[in-house]
This record gives structure tokens, C-alpha cells and sequence, in this order.
């Protein structure tokens, strides 16, 4: 086997996989602090340069639909290098897309030009994209009973670059002023110097490629081959794929949904940006923070379960958040808090029943379009929440998407049955 191997992959297989396990936690967990600020510097301002070019607010909800749309694609293109040639050119790929589109995003600022802006976000969506699936990375070598840890400790790093991000906008919109730049293009010289980063990391120092090695290890073949399975195994695939991309993209769903109508509810009852930006603030690192508390629960305590416990978390969120005065930021943020460790729990364990159900021959490229359908459903749960509150009222939205999310507990009940 080791002979139709790739030459990467057999010239320097580790005598101790554990170590070639925790040197590639290492490189990601370096990318993905670069990353979380490409990622969050870019985002914090996309709408407002999008309504300074246009002069209307009307299309400055459009960044966030091309980020989505971006990430989409770049999702699909993402997995299909990583399955043909492995996580560290796929990767690495993604993260230069972003770098490219955060430059084309400058560009049209200079040029004042909105439909290269447009082009440009859609393209720095890459960015978003890969930053996500690098979480995957990080288990393709766990074991098993470690493997949730793993992606968590790849997550919980996006929030150091994430924190840090927004935090330099002012300072980044003064040195694009210094170099003749519009100011809100400022935080993309910061995202495309971070893409860029991210991607020499990983091409430089994610070696031995972890999807690579992992083949070989199991003796899965060459790269693009496919493992052989029984018709039982192709089965439990198929379920535990339908159940992990079921878990991730309803807790997407409704954690976007809420998110984003939150801000637009403490605005009609008379806060200001600090209080929103605060709520914000909370609930993202509620998202991200309890990683590592998350990944233990899923290998202590099984993925079905904490699976589970995400639908609940993300009803809780919805109650509260519905039932809470809208004078009250104590708690709204308490809400939002409940809804990202929600989500948190969601992403997590679904990572990790994917992780567990996919054969390697097919890992990478199932994963891509499995985040594919997480972006959909982000785009969704943002338009439709719009549309909801506009037709009813936030505390139904709240309610609403809690007892969407409740369904979680259903469908791992039937899956654990069928097991």
C-alpha cells in the first residue's frame, strides 16, 4: 500500500502519528488566528463601504449574501483539492482566494467602483469558507475517543484573531488614509495581509498532510481512491452524514436567524451601537470560547448526546430571548450567550459525526458539501428572519427558530434507535 502512496505521504510517515497529530494542531491552530482576523476585520465594515460607494442603504445587506455565496463555492472547490491533492494545498488555496479578494476589495475602493466591489466580496468569501473547513483538518489524524477535541481546539483559535480583528479597524483605516485608501477599506489590508499569512503557514509547515497521511496510515490507497466498504458501512455513511449535516445546519439556521435580527430589535427600542456591539460581542465568543469544554463532552459523552443537548440550548436561547424586555441588555446578551454555546454544541459534535461516518476515500470532498449546505442555511436564516420580524415581531422569530432548533432532539433520538 505504502507503494501507491503519494511520494509526500510515504517519503516521511512519522514513526508517531500522536506527534505528527499534535505538530499539525499546531500549524492550524497559527492559521486559523491569522485567519479569524482576516475573516473579522473584513466583515465588521463590508456593509458600510458598500453603502459609502452606493449612497443608499438599500443594498448594504449585499456583502454579507456575497460572503455567503462566496463561501458556497469556495466550500465545494475547497474539498475537491483537498480530496484529489490534500488539506494543505486545499487549504492553502482558500486562504490566497481570500487575500486575492481582499485586494480587489481595496481596489474598488480606490477606483470607487461598485461592481468590482461586489466581485471582490464574493471572492473574499474564500476566506470565510476555509476557515471553516480547517476544523476538519484537525481530526483527520485524532483518534477517535480525541477526535472532537481536536476540531475544538482548531475553533476555539479563530477567536483570538476574531477579538483581535475588529479591535484594529480604527488603526487600519488610519494607514489606508496615510497611503491615499478610503478608510473602511483599511480593515482589508489587515484580512488580505492575514489570508495571506494563513495560506504560507499552512503551505510552508502542514507537513506531513494530515488527509494525506491518514490514508496511508489505514491503508485507504492512493489520493482519489476509493475505500472499500460493505453495504452496511455505505449505509451507516449515508445516515451519519444526513444526522451530522442535519445538527449543523439547523443549529446555522436559527443561530443566524436570531443573531441577526437581534441588533435591529435593540435599535426599535432605543439602543445604541455600544449596547448592540456588546450583545454581539458576548454571543460570538460564546460561539467559539467553549470549544474546548465542548470537544471533551462529545468524546466523553458521545456526539448523539451532546448532539441533543444543542437543540435544547438553542430552544432556551429563543425563549429567553423572546421573552426578555427589550429595555433589558442583561438579557438579550444572556440570550445570545445561550444561542452561541447552541451552536457551538451543534457544530461540534455534527463535525464530529461526519468525521466519524465518512471514509477517508470521500471524506474531504462529502465535507465541502456538507459546509456548502451550513452557508445556505446562514443565508436563509438571515433573509427570513427579516421577513418574520417585518410580518410578526421578534419574540416570535425567537420562539420560533427555539422550537425549529428542538427538532434536533427527535432526529438523534431515531438515529440513536436505529443504532
Amino acid at each position: 500500500m505504502a507503494g501507491t502512496a503519494p511520494a509526500e505521504t510515504t517519503a516521511g510517515i512519522p514513526d508517531d502519528p500522536g506527534e505528527a497529530q499534535r505538530r499539525i494542531l499546531r500549524v492550524l491552530v497559527a492559521s486559523q488566528v491569522l485567519s479569524g482576523a482576516g475573516l473579522a476585520a473584513g466583515v465588521t465594515v463590508g456593509a458600510l463601504l458598500a453603502q459609502q460607494m452606493l449612497g443608499s442603504t438599500s443594498l448594504a445587506g449585499l456583502p454579507s449574501a456575497l460572503f455567503t455565496a462566496g463561501s458556497a463555492l469556495a466550500a465545494v472547490v475547497v474539498g475537491r483539492i483537498s480530496q484529489s491533492r490534500g488539506r494543505r494545498p486545499g487549504l492553502a488555496a482558500g486562504y490566497l482566494t481570500g487575500a486575492v479578494g481582499s485586494a480587489g476589495v481595496i481596489a474598488a475602493a480606490v477606483l470607487d467602483n461598485p461592481l468590482l466591489l461586489f466581485v471582490a466580496l464574493f471572492v473574499y468569501g474564500a476566506g470565510t469558507a476555509t476557515n471553516l473547513q480547517a476544523r476538519y483538518a484537525g481530526a483527520d489524524l485524532a483518534s477517535p475517543d480525541r477526535r472532537a477535541r481536536a476540531v475544538s481546539t482548531v475553533l476555539v483559535a479563530t477567536t483570538l484573531g476574531g477579538v483581535a480583528g475588529p479591535n484594529l479597524a480604527a488603526p487600519t483605516g488610519r494607514l489606508a488614509e496615510g497611503l491615499g485608501i478610503p478608510a473602511l477599506a483599511g480593515p482589508f489590508i489587515l484580512s488580505g495581509l492575514a489570508y495571506g499569512l494563513a495560506g504560507l503557514v499552512l503551505a510552508r509547515w502542514l507537513r506531513p498532510d494530515p488527509l494525506l497521511l491518514a490514508r496511508t496510515l489505514v491503508g485507504a490507497g492512493p489520493v482519489g481512491g476509493s475505500a472499500v466498504t460493505d453495504a452496511a458501512d455505505e449505509r451507516a455513511g449515508r445516515g451519519g452524514v444526513a444526522l451530522g449535516g442535519l445538527v449543523m445546519v439547523l443549529s446555522q439556521l436559527v443561530m443566524v436567524a436570531i443573531m441577526t435580527m437581534t441588533p435591529v430589535h435593540m435599535h426599535d427600542h432605543g439602543h445604541g451601537s455600544a449596547a448592540s456591539g456588546l450583545v454581539i460581542a458576548i454571543h460570538i465568543g460564546a460561539m467559539y470560547l467553549p470549544s474546548p469544554v465542548t470537544g471533551w463532552l462529545v468524546d466523553r459523552y458521545g456526539r448523539l448526546a451532546v448532539a441533543a443537548s444543542s437543540g435544547v440550548a438553542l430552544l432556551a436561547a429563543g425563549m429567553l430571548a423572546a421573552a426578555a424586555p427589550g429595555d433589558s441588555v442583561a438579557l438579550l446578551a444572556l440570550a445570545l450567550a445561550l444561542l452561541g454555546i447552541g451552536w457551538n454544541l451543534g457544530l461540534v459534535s455534527g463535525t464530529a459525526i461526519i468525521a466519524d461516518t465518512v471514509p477517508l476515500a470521500t471524506r474531504a470532498r462529502t465535507q465541502g458539501l456538507v459546509d456548502v449546505s451550513i452557508a445556505i442555511a446562514g443565508a436563509t436564516g438571515g433573509m427570513a428572519s427579516g421577513i418574520m420580524v417585518a410580518a410578526t415581531s421578534y419574540p416570535l422569530l425567537a420562539l420560533a427558530g427555539g422550537l425549529v432548533a428542538l427538532g434536533l432532539v427527535p432526529a438523534v433520538a431515531v438515529s440513536a434507535y436505529r443504532r
